[in-house]
């Protein structure tokens, strides 16, 4: 039986960067992986979304190309190039985590694991074919897939999920979506810019509902503007796939009335539910708690042993933090000094246009919390980079405790904020106040001065609005 320091069950964003960093420290390390390297974000999420949404971009850049003075003869939108343009940069990017595995000397064993008593771990083949591994150290890292609600049963033609919406053979002329978190609001966006007549339904009241409220405000007010159909506070009832499209019943939360919205495809974008069924848990006795693996902050679950990090535990499923929490994991086993990781202080980015990212407090939050605050914001809108760049949709808005100046929170919509975001991150992580990043010149003309900027307008110091 073949024996390793650390196995890793997944090549994930959490789970191939843990591979690397225990190799870095010098652990005999192999990695199990049933598909493609990269795992699900890399190859069926985070990235090729990314790509597809790019794409959308550079098309509505076309399309408007006279506002910036340029006359372009009439574009449209090739869909099947689009798509096959995403895959090829999934392609590329998986390749990219092979090179890795191989020069940091990494074992890739290619199969469907499950893990087994005495720090063991089975590996199934394409053929059937299975071998037995043995590690010291075992860690999840297995992701998580596309949830299935009772009514809106995926049936990967009709009703779809996230994986299915990025390989469409042809652009759909309808589309209901239902969900408005981050996959729902990217897709909406990409397929509203292709030409696809989109309506998004959402049980809560508001779009991206774990946002500020006022982030939530301007997307469904940018939203309305490019024409896509914002139905709020209502829950899909059933959808009756049984003629050439679908016919969805949309119940409104508040007063029970009922409408019907035909489409020729529903994108089911309810969230994600972590994938631990059938990897050996119960057989190990790992314990797990409403769907996920419990674990204590260096990610040793109740078998020693035995980890796991990324969306399979109760933290938040966001590729970069099952990255930190592998890191972290690993960097304990080695004996190093780690911090736990501090979940309060995680930026979320959504990649729809405008982009959205936040971190810490929303404004409601801050106030429950008992905070007596000082709350700054700012419109691209009086940017002068954004105005030049065509961009001047959204805002940044920053909360600040207006005892202390400790930085609270902060959410932005705009262009590129999702490249802005990190210096909130580094300046709440670094204790930074209100009246520091006062006093820290932010280059001119930029869209990161509106941060500055909102800064100002929380101390009533603001002097370009």
């Amino acid at each position: 039986m073949s024996k390793y320091d650390v196995i890793v069950l997944g090549s994930g964003p959490g789970g191939y960067v843990t591979a690397i960093r225990a190799s870095q420290l010098g652990f005999k390390t192999a990695v199990v992986e049933k598909a493609e390297l990269g795992g699900v974000c890399l190859n069926w999420g985070c990235i090729p979304t990314k790509a597809l949404l790019k794409s959308a971009q550079v098309f509505n850049y076309i399309k408007h190309a006279s506002d910036y003075g340029i006359q372009v003869n009439e574009a449209h939108a090739d869909f099947n190039s689009m798509i096959q343009r995403s895959r090829d940069v999934a392609g590329g990017m998986s390749k990219g985590v092979q090179f890795l595995m191989k020069k940091n000397k990494i074992d890739i064993l290619q199969g469907y694991g499950t893990l087994k008593p005495g720090k063991k771990l089975e590996v199934k083949d394409a053929e059937g074919n299975t071998t037995e591994y043995a590690a010291d150290h075992i860690i999840i890292a297995t992701g998580a897939t596309s949830r299935d609600l009772p009514n809106l049963q995926k049936d990967g033609q009709k009703i779809i999920g996230y994986r299915a919406a990025m390989v469409l053979p042809n652009k759909p002329n309808r589309m209901v979506i239902v969900g408005a978190g981050a996959i729902g609001v990217e897709f909406a966006y990409f397929y509203n810019a292709v030409g696809t007549e989109v309506t998004i339904v959402e049980y809560m009241d508001r779009l991206v509902p774990v946002e500020d409220k006022d982030v939530s405000k301007e997307l469904a007010k940018q939203y309305k503007k490019l024409g896509i159909n914002v139905m709020t506070g209502a829950a899909v009832e059933s959808v009756d796939t049984s003629g050439e499209g679908c016919k969805v019943k949309v119940k409104a939360n508040k007063d029970g009335a009922e409408s019907i919205i035909d489409c020729d495809v529903v994108l089911s974008a309810v969230g994600v539910t972590p994938t631990i069924q059938n990897i050996g848990l119960e057989a190990v006795g790992i314990t797990t708690d409403k769907g996920r693996i419990q674990v204590d902050e260096f990610y040793r679950t109740n078998i020693p042993g035995y980890y796991a990090i990324g969306d399979v535990t109760p933290g938040p499923a966001l590729a970069h933090v099952a990255s930190a929490e592998g890191i972290t994991c690993v960097e304990r086993i080695a004996g190093m000094h780690v911090e736990p990781i501090d979940y309060k202080n995680i930026p979320g980015c959504t990649y729809c246009s405008p982009e959205i990212a936040s971190v810490g407090f929303t404004e409601e939050q801050a106030k429950e919390a008992g905070f007596d605050i000082k709350v700054g914001k700012f419109p691209f809108s009086a940017s002068g980079k954004a105005k030049a760049a065509g961009a001047s949709e959204g805002f940044v808005k920053v909360i600040f405790d207006a005892k202390y100046g400790e930085w609270l929170g902060a959410h932005m919509i705009g262009a590129n904020v999702t490249e802005m975001i990190a210096e909130v991150v580094a300046a709440r992580k670094l204790e930074t106040t209100g009246h520091e990043i006062l006093k820290t010149i932010h280059p001119h003309p930029t869209m990161s001065e509106a941060v500055m900027e909102a800064t100002a307008a929380a101390y009533d110091e603001v002097i370009h609005l």
